[in-house]
């Protein structure tokens, strides 16, 4: 992904809520799934890491990232936000 791409998604990012909270628990196998699931409608999705969360969101960003095969975008305080893109339903499409 180029740094051009990165900012385009980054301000479309600006303009979506968090879909998904990472409490305490830390990442389990059913966020995990959750957020693969949405990738199925979505190609952005923002997660909020709560301040009951011990580890590191950027962590927690590159551990998501690898499970759900998506890049990460952006971790912005306790805010990741990650790319995948649909190949059949493509609703992005990213600037050359």
């Amino acid at each position: 992904m180029t740094s051009k791409q990165r900012a385009y998604l980054k301000g479309l990012a600006m303009n979506i809520e968090p879909i998904f909270q990472v409490g305490k628990s830390s990442l389990t196998p059913e966020v995990t799934e959750a957020v693969l699931e949405s990738f199925n409608t979505r190609e952005l999705i923002k997660i909020s890491v709560l301040k009951n969360c011990i580890d590191d969101p950027k962590e927690i960003a590159t551990i998501m990232a690898e499970r759900t095969h998506s890049q990460v975008v952006q971790v912005i305080g306790k805010k990741i936000v990650l790319y995948k893109e649909n190949k059949d339903h493509k609703k992005i499409q990213l600037p050359l």
